[in-house]
C-alpha cells in the first residue's frame, strides 16, 4: 500500500495540472472569440471611415497567432503567413489614401470632391449599399460643383474619378480583411 500522504500529494498535482489545462483552454476560447470579433469589425471598418479595417482584422490574426491557433490538421499558423498579411494590410492601408487622391486629381477633381465623397458615403450608409454608392458619387458631385466654379460636365468627371478611387480603395481593403477573416476561421 502506498503512503496516504503520497496519494494525497499525487492527487493534488493531478488536479493542479487539469486546472491549468482548463485555464489555457478557456484563454484560447476567449482569444478565438476576440479574434473573430476583430475580423468581423475589420470588415465593417473597410466601409466605415472611422474604423481602421484591415489593421483591426490583422490584430485578430496576431492574437490568434500568439494563442497558438491551429488549423484542422493540427498545423500551427506560420510567422510567414502573419508577415505576408501584415504587408498586405500596410499596402492596402496606404493605397486607400493614394488611389482616391490620384484618381480624383487625374479626372480634374479637387479636395472638395474627396471630402464630399466621404460625406456622401457616410450619409449613404443609412440607405443600404446602393445608397452608399450613390452617396459617394453624389457627395463628390455636389461638393465639386459647390466649391469650384467648373462646368457641370467637369464636375461629373471629377465626381466619377473620386467615386471610382473610393470604390477601388474600399474593394482592396475588403479583399484583404475577408482573406484575414478566412485565415482566422481556418486557424480557430
Amino acid at each position: 500500500m502506498q503512503d496516504p500522504r503520497k496519494q494525497k500529494a499525487s492527487s493534488h498535482r493531478r488536479r493542479r495540472r487539469t486546472g491549468n489545462v482548463r485555464k489555457i483552454i478557456r484563454r484560447m476560447i476567449i482569444a478565438s472569440i476576440i479574434a473573430v470579433i476583430f475580423g468581423v469589425a475589420g470588415i465593417a471598418g473597410c466601409i466605415l471611415p472611422a474604423i481602421p479595417g484591415p489593421p483591426l482584422s490583422w490584430l485578430g490574426l496576431l492574437l490568434l497567432y500568439f494563442w497558438g491557433g491551429t488549423n484542422g490538421k493540427g498545423d500551427e499558423m506560420s510567422l510567414t503567413l502573419l508577415l505576408v498579411m501584415l504587408a498586405l494590410t500596410l499596402a492596402v492601408t496606404v493605397l486607400d489614401y493614394i488611389i482616391p487622391a490620384k484618381l480624383t486629381k487625374a479626372t480634374g477633381g479637387s479636395d472638395a470632391a474627396a471630402r464630399g465623397a466621404m460625406a456622401g458615403l457616410l450619409i449613404g450608409i443609412i440607405f443600404t449599399p446602393i445608397g452608399m454608392l450613390l452617396g459617394t458619387f453624389l457627395g463628390a458631385l455636389v461638393a465639386e460643383a459647390h466649391y469650384t466654379e467648373k462646368p457641370l460636365s467637369r464636375c461629373v468627371s471629377a465626381a466619377f474619378g473620386t467615386f471610382l478611387g473610393t470604390m477601388v480603395g474600399t474593394g482592396l481593403k475588403l479583399m484583404v480583411s475577408i482573406a484575414i477573416l478566412v485565415y482566422i476561421i481556418i486557424y480557430l
